[in-house]
């Protein structure tokens, strides 16, 4: 994520939170388990506009939030659609060349931005123009696919400078235990129940 110096604190701040959140998301979209991690990317999105209610002192409204979510991305058997695709023999968990890791990534990036955008022009959760808004969501998710694609590149590369198989194995270490620390971050905020956490858990290990 590059910096962009006439960007305010608090769209820096809220940048910050949709592109942790993003990576998060990308992270589950790996987990081999079906609908679980659709699931678990849909709790991370609301720990994200949740944050951003929270940077722009908007009224956090979660069941009128999770209705906007599903309006922006789709309805849910469209979703488990592009779930099922990468259980298909031979096509593993790629769709049309795009993971799903990417993809999960992109629409929290997409829905992420539409929240903030709104939230900048003083709107609230109460007056979300879905249907207006649902094309920015279309556009953003567009550019959040290569935001994706750029964010596993860089983490690739930064992976292939590892000097040594061993310090690349220190690394895929480190980061199994911050995906384990995340996926306890989401149970503690009753995001995931204990069965969730213990599924992606025995998921992520093995």
């Amino acid at each position: 994520m590059s910096e962009d110096p006439f960007k305010s604190d608090l769209q820096k701040n809220a940048d910050a939170v949709i592109y942790n959140h993003m990576a998060w998301s990308m992270g589950m979209g790996l987990i081999p388990v079906p609908i679980v991690d659709f699931f678990a990317v849909g709790a991370i999105q609301l720990d994200m506009v949740r944050q951003l209610c929270k940077l722009y002192e908007v009224d956090f409204k979660e069941n009128d939030i999770k209705a906007i979510v599903s309006s922006l991305t789709g309805s849910g058997l469209a979703r488990l659609g592009a779930q099922a695709v990468k259980f298909i023999p031979g096509v593993g968990s790629v769709w049309g060349g795009i993971t799903m890791s990417v993809l999960s990534g992109a629409t929290t990036y997409a829905i992420g931005q539409v929240f903030k955008k709104h939230f900048e022009k003083g709107g609230t959760v109460l007056d979300f123009d879905v249907e207006r808004l649902r094309k920015m969501y279309d556009d953003l998710f567009e550019k959040g696919k290569k935001e994706a694609v750029k964010m596993n590149n860089d983490k690739r590369q930064k992976k292939e400078k590892s000097p040594s198989a061993k310090d690349s194995s220190e690394n895929e270490a480190t980061s199994k235990i911050n995906r384990l620390k995340d996926l306890a971050d989401l149970k503690e905020k009753g995001l995931i129940t204990e069965e969730e956490f213990q599924t992606l858990k025995k998921s992520l290990l093995d």
